[in-house]
């Protein structure tokens, strides 16, 4: 097995010799192609899965010339995997979601709000290793636009759900949104994804100047 590589390796392992590359390809594939097999909701599942094929189609697209560590990498399958699962059931009805809500006693079905703090939380290290090793933004820079991106894009996002649920396609509009009756459920979304993304930004820094610390001298 290849080293794993993180944000501030220097090196970036070519797909075809990075085995965690190949095996997190291979596992998101899986959890894919399961997802579409038994759907609830295929139209549902064509909707949900649009930014899928846009976002994979950027991570092709830029391959050659950026490169994510195998860390982010990693965090982006999980996400992608978390997402792809709501969308095979449609979130307001996913069974971990019923499952969680019987065990805790929940009011409503939660796997959508677990994947909307999943965004900030899991691909804030991403758009961090974007602004460091792409960009070369300055290290303050990195460390705050991936909160500002996320709280932009979870916004963003919340705009183009109303515009299909109520405009384009209506007749998909209560599956696609999943609101279960909550009038501020865009707004919890929101701040699920910023709460996740300053959280992840914090543990990384942490580490960060733990390991500092740590450094033979000091």
């Amino acid at each position: 097995m290849t080293i794993f590589t993180t944000a501030i390796s220097a090196q970036r392992i070519a797909f075809k010799h990075n085995k965690w590359l190949q095996v997190l390809l291979v596992v998101f594939t899986i959890c894919w192609i399961n997802s579409y097999i038994g759907n609830t909701d295929t139209s549902n599942w064509l909707l949900e899965n649009t930014l899928v094929f846009i976002f994979l189609g950027f991570l092709i697209l830029t391959y050659k010339k950026f490169k994510f560590s195998d860390l982010s990498y990693l965090l982006i399958c999980i996400y992608l995997c978390l997402h792809v699962y709501g969308s095979k059931y449609t979130y307001a009805e996913n069974p971990f979601g019923y499952w969680l809500k019987d065990a805790l006693e929940l009011k409503r079905n939660h796997y959508d709000r677990i994947v909307h703090f999943s965004f900030g939380f899991l691909l804030a290290y991403p758009m961090r290793e974007i602004f460091l090793k792409w960009l070369k933004f300055p290290a303050w820079v990195a460390w705050t636009l991936p909160i500002e991106i996320t709280l932009s894009i979870s916004a963003f996002y919340e705009l183009i759900e109303w515009a299909v649920a109520d405009v384009f396609f209506k007749a998909q509009g209560d599956a696609y949104l999943g609101t279960q009756g909550d009038i501020w459920d865009a707004q919890k979304d929101i701040f699920l994804a910023f709460i996740g993304a300053i959280i992840a930004t914090t543990v990384v820094s942490l580490i960060k100047k733990i390991r500092n610390i740590n450094k033979p001298g000091n």
